[in-house]
This record gives structure tokens, sequence and C-alpha cells, in this order.
């Protein structure tokens, strides 16, 4: 893949996502939980949560790498059709795309959630 975007062709969003999946084998399977989980509830229900209290450094890392790149997380956004948000440490959340913006994305991207998510007793960040 390497190669030919040197070369100046271009990757199709399927074939990055086979790289994610094989590359960040873990994060990708959390988002495609997620993904399952929040389609398989009712339509009112606008997202499904990933948020353990711990989280072997592997597996987060991986969660990290995903979430920090716009073009890493947009293709596996576009693959299961959901937007994600993300707390430090290693919470993660999937909405439904038309909920961006609605109650549960605003609680959930807030700065309160965020500082309650970094208390000390909460999680192993």
């Amino acid at each position: 893949m390497l190669e030919a975007v040197q070369n100046g062709s271009s990757v199709t969003d399927d074939a990055f996502v086979r790289v994610i999946h094989d590359s960040l084998h873990d994060a990708f399977h959390i988002v495609e939980h997620l993904a399952a989980q929040l389609f398989a509830y009712a339509p009112e229900v606008d997202l499904a949560v990933h948020a353990p209290a711990r989280m072997d450094d592997g597996p987060r890392g991986q969660l990290l790498r995903l979430m920090a790149s716009n073009a890493l997380r947009g293709a596996v956004e576009r693959r299961f059709n959901v937007r994600l948000a993300f707390q430090n440490c290693h919470k993660v959340a999937a909405f439904r795309p038309e909920a961006v913006d609605g109650p549960a994305w605003k609680a959930f991207t807030s700065i309160e959630a965020q500082v309650l998510n970094q208390a000390p007793d909460s999680l192993d960040c």
C-alpha cells in the first residue's frame, strides 16, 4: 500500500480498513462490538460505550492510535456507520450518525464528562 501511494495511487476505504483490522486488531474489534451493540438496540438508543475499569497497554495503545488519527477513525466510522467519541484513557462511545449534536453526544463529549472520567478512583489511566 505504501508503494502504491508513493507512486500516486489512491487507497480505497476497503483496503485501508483491512490494514486497520490487521494492524489495530483489538481496537477494530472494540468499535465493531460497539456498532453491533448500537444497532442491536431499539432506534431510540443513541450510543454504546466501551469503558472498562482497566485495559492492557497493547489494546489501549491501539485504541489511542485509532482515535488519534482522523484518517483511521474516519475509515472505521464509515465502515460501521457510526460516529466515535473518546474520553481519555480508554473510554470510547459509538453514536448513531443522526445523534451527533444530540443530548447523548453533548453529555458524553462535555468537559464535565471528561473530568468525571479522569477521577483518580475511576480508571487506571
